[in-house]
């Protein structure tokens, strides 16, 4: 199976409600995630994440439909279509 890097973004509105939901899902697919950032901001209950990943089309289209179905996430994805063992 080809394996892409590819970064995804999230906005979590209500973070304090929807992490927990939200860290299951990434945990669930974390043998891609080759990098993850977070920026929480307490003040407007929001955080926003950056994930790097090495995966197939299908398992980066899975991942995105899950984070999309937890009510206050916005997902957004730049595939660069550049295989992940070009970087070995």
């Amino acid at each position: 199976m080809d394996r892409d890097i590819t970064i995804i973004g999230l906005v979590v509105d209500e973070r304090a409600s929807h992490a927990p939901e939200v860290q299951d899902v990434l945990t669930r697919y974390g043998s891609n995630i080759l990098s993850r950032s977070g920026i929480p901001a307490p003040s407007k209950n929001r955080g926003i994440i950056t994930l790097v990943m090495e995966a197939g089309e299908q398992e980066r289209q899975e991942m995105e439909q899950h984070l999309q179905q937890i009510h206050g996430v916005q997902v957004k994805t730049i595939s660069f279509g550049i295989p992940a063992d070009s970087f070995n």
